[in-house]
């Protein structure tokens, strides 16, 4: 029989136990159990051969990078996809980070809320993942709430509603987790290789959850083949959307709002290309609703995800956008982007947004900018094996 070594949160949980004499009860062995890598995934994975997340090929006009203390390596890549799939972060072992992170929909959900344990919802709506590396925002959540990706990651897992390892209400706490794991034959393995041991930690987690989520990149879109031709593969409808995207709109104040009579529409001022990202100081859009309450509002969502992928090879959108899953098809994003009424009590919006605006879009306009908006879609991140579930044979 093998044995592993034990969690530090039961190592912490021994010392407040010692017996009435002051001596403390022996160690307890944890017996390991299950199934080995090999056993586990198959060929799905191979440690002696673990494919490349480390190396990936980066365009050399994408400048940001935000893994900073964290470099990905293979090795924390592969732990990392595999905690991301398996259903035993769940408390009750039925869902895993996947669920509500799909691959089929840019690592997003096609719901207004994701599903949690036993009946729980997310509070917002699914952020699609892609690209998370390459962005000057470290903060996560779209309340930015996390400080990094790294303590986001196991965040959901300790929310009682999404994957339940609160300690509310008879449910076990993360603590209960790091147990759970250490006995698991694969873990031993994929810790081990990781990091030289096999203890399973939260911040070892976080870690290996954080790389495997950077790694997840796309770069491979019509966009891409034409930043260094001057986008000569673009059709007219969308170059004269990039014009759009890339231009500053001219207005002139009527009332209480700037109407747009001439230029672009702007987008690029929050976001930035090549990346599509947003500024750490990005207010809000002025899109302040809350998913299933009408008349509530959230102030908060200041933060966005990258707009590569934003629709699938297709041209279908990935799921609902913005937080509150308020807008389905190309058509209401830029309605609702292309208009935005003052609203005094939203002192969290981007100042470039302020008090209100009306660009007057017209028809073919906003064909245009749908035009452009779907050349950032790559293809290859739906299908990849590296990004792919690992438990599925």
């Amino acid at each position: 029989m093998r044995y592993s070594n034990i969690t530090l949160a039961f190592l912490l949980m021994l010392l407040s136990c010692s017996d009435d004499n002051g001596d403390e009860p022996p160690a307890p062995i944890i017996t390991v159990e299950g199934k080995t890598v090999e056993e586990q995934f198959g060929g799905r994975i191979d440690i002696n051969n673990l494919p490349n997340y480390a190396n990936q090929e980066v365009p050399d006009y994408i400048e940001k990078d935000n893994s900073g203390f964290n470099p990905i390596t293979d090795e924390g890549a592969i732990l990392g996809r595999v905690l991301f799939y398996d259903k035993n972060l769940s408390f009750n072992n039925s869902l895993s980070c996947s669920s509500c992170h799909q691959q089929k929909f840019a690592f997003s959900d096609t719901a207004k809320l994701s599903k949690g344990v036993e009946g729980g919802v997310t509070g917002r709506h699914a952020m699609r993942l892609i690209n998370a590396r390459f962005g000057e925002e470290q903060k996560f959540f779209w309340d930015e709430r996390a400080g990094n990706l790294e303590s986001q990651t196991s965040m959901p897992i300790k929310d009682h509603a999404e994957l339940g390892y609160s300690g509310q209400e008879g449910r076990p706490g993360f603590a209960g987790l790091l147990i759970k794991l250490q006995k698991i034959r694969y873990y031993n393995e994929l810790f081990k290789l990781a990091f030289g041991d096999s203890v399973v930690t939260e911040n070892r987690m976080q870690q290996a959850l954080a790389q495997f989520v950077r790694s997840i990149q796309s770069f491979d879109s019509k966009y891409d083949e034409g930043y260094n031709q001057f986008f000569a593969n673009f059709s007219a409808e969308e170059k004269r959307g990039l014009n759009l995207f890339s231009t500053l709109p001219q207005t002139q104040k009527v009332g209480e709002i700037n109407v747009r009579i001439g230029g672009g529409v702007g987008c690029f001022s929050c976001h930035r290309p090549p990346e599509f990202d947003i500024l750490p100081t990005t207010g809000n859009n002025g899109v302040v609703g809350v998913a299933n309450k009408p008349g509530e509002s959230d102030f908060n969502v200041t933060r966005a995800p990258s707009l590569r992928n934003i629709a699938n090879p297709a041209g279908n959108l990935n799921g609902p956008l913005m937080h509150d899953a308020s807008i389905t098809s190309f058509e209401e994003l830029i309605a609702t982007v292309g208009k935005l009424d003052p609203n005094p009590a939203n002192i969290n919006l981007e100042p470039v947004l302020s008090p209100g605006f009306d660009l007057l879009i017209t028809d073919q306009e906003k064909t245009d900018i749908i035009a452009f908006l779907k050349t950032l879609s790559g293809n290859a991140v739906y299908t990849d094996e590296r990004w792919s579930d690992p438990f599925e044979p």
